[in-house]
């Protein structure tokens, strides 16, 4: 089957065709940890978990390296840690921990290397000693700073005008820079923080850019060139610019990665989600008031480079939608896509038509393929059914009471006493209560 994907850097929806088939290589950035990461950074996570998965079904589980990276040295988890008054090694370890029991509560599975900023550093060096020795980075004032001028075809990705990158940069304005838009490759650290031998001949300790550090991660695990690189649309500029320029320049390739893909923003409830207005939501938060499928499910409702709108119906439509594909699936789980789905997926991940196709499955053709479609997914019916069993709302009759009236119906159907039977299932569902009929026979729940 033939994978088509949208790669940002050419504004087109291409073939995916890997450099080595027995070895396809795809590199995420991953979290900042100094905090509970918050829902839109969900969206990132389980899309490409979902890519993965594909990946891993089209050209075998053993012949695909996923990499998403951890950044442990950075601003905010210095000043996080002096606010906290721990040390940033006993921030960032507990943070991760949580990071990691998150996005395994929404059913991603880990990638197959993770690696931290923290111990690549000795590849951060070599790569700025390389940009410094072709020119492509200079010192100045114990800092290293890559030559955004240096590089003819910088801002292929984004393809900003100059201004534009300039402002959106959010580089600090200082008078050793040669160019407005030279940034950051190494800066010398503070006495309260953590820092390493420089590079370039520089006498003080010092740290890294952000960027540098995904270019030299990336590298040490994918290589050169690899074939996807993915992330949020926020990181197109600067981030994921300055990777480009910093590998290709360093390596004196064309390209980075063969794919660049981005996923769509998230809003709250049709805004923009800010502390200010009081909508940021981190995944535990969301974790406390819904299962972990659920809002998989839910985030992959919109195809996943279109904007998401993150709603509290978004979510109990997820959990309706779910709780059926799991009534009607079979209980073998070959855990195989069906065609209709996987070729929705081979589609640039098309989530919307997948799982139209999934409610097409519910019948009683398509119950064993829709069990091996969930399976695909990462779904787990346990997890769901525990859920809403801790959930559901008090019967309005006792259990006992309950139990009794089935009985009834059941002699009732057994004497073909349909009129009966119907009466005390209506009867019943005047008070909430939902019976289910199936082979092994009548179960009930509280509606919601």
């Amino acid at each position: 089957m033939e994978l088509r994907l949208y790669d940002t850097l050419t504004r087109e929806k291409r073939v995916f065709q890997p450099i080595d088939p027995a070895r396809v290589r795809m590199y995420v950035c991953g979290p900042t940890v100094y905090d509970f990461a918050h829902i839109g950074n969900a969206r990132p996570v389980i899309v490409f978990d979902l890519l993965y998965r594909l990946l891993r079904h089209l050209y075998g589980a053993d012949h695909v390296t996923y990499v998403r990276n951890i950044t442990d040295v950075d601003d905010k988890i210095n000043a996080r840690a002096a606010e906290q008054g721990v040390s940033i090694r006993e921030l960032t370890e507990t943070t991760y921990a949580n990071f990691r029991a998150d996005v395994a509560a929404l059913g991603c599975l880990p990638p197959d290397i993770e690696p931290r900023a923290t111990e690549h550093i000795e590849e951060m060096r070599t790569l700025i000693e390389r940009l410094v020795a072709s020119g492509h980075a200079y010192v100045a004032e114990d800092h290293v700073l890559f030559s955004v001028p240096s590089m003819s075809d910088y801002g292929k990705l984004s393809k900003r005008p100059l201004d534009e990158m300039i402002a959106g940069a959010r580089v600090d304005v200082a008078p050793y820079k040669r160019h407005d838009q030279d940034f950051v490759l190494w800066k010398p650290s503070k006495d309260n923080e953590p820092g390493w031998p420089s590079p370039s001949g520089i006498a003080v300790p010092g740290r890294p850019g952000w960027h540098i550090e995904c270019s030299a991660m990336s590298w040490k695990h994918l290589g050169e060139t690899f074939d996807i690189h993915g992330g949020g649309i926020d990181l197109v500029f600067p981030h994921h610019e300055n990777e480009i320029a910093q590998s290709r320049c360093a390596f004196h390739t064309q390209v980075m990665a063969n794919f660049w893909m981005h996923n769509g923003f998230l809003q709250v409830e049709g805004e923009k989600m800010s502390k200010s207005l009081g909508n940021f939501i981190t995944i535990r938060e969301v974790l406390n008031d819904w299962p972990g499928d659920v809002v998989r499910l839910a985030m992959l409702s919109s195809q996943y480079r279109q904007p998401i709108n993150w709603t509290v119906k978004g979510l109990q439509e997820a959990e309706k939608a779910l709780s059926g594909f799991f009534d009607a699936a079979s209980a073998e789980a070959d855990p195989r896509p069906a065609p209709g789905v996987l070729e929705a997926l081979a589609d640039d991940l098309n989530t919307p038509k997948a799982i139209a196709e999934m409610h097409a499955l519910k019948n009683a053709a398509g119950r064993k393929a829709l069990a091996g479609t969930l399976a695909f997914f990462g779904f787990r019916e346990d997890e769901l059914k525990a859920w809403q069993q801790s959930h559901a709302p008090a019967p309005a009759l006792a259990e006992s009471e309950i139990e009794s009236r089935i009985s009834a119906r059941n002699a009732a159907r057994a004497a073909k006493n349909w009129a009966e039977s119907d009466r005390i299932r209506e009867e019943l569902a005047g008070m909430g209560i939902v019976l289910k009929d199936s082979k092994d026979g009548t179960t009930w729940e509280v509606a919601r």
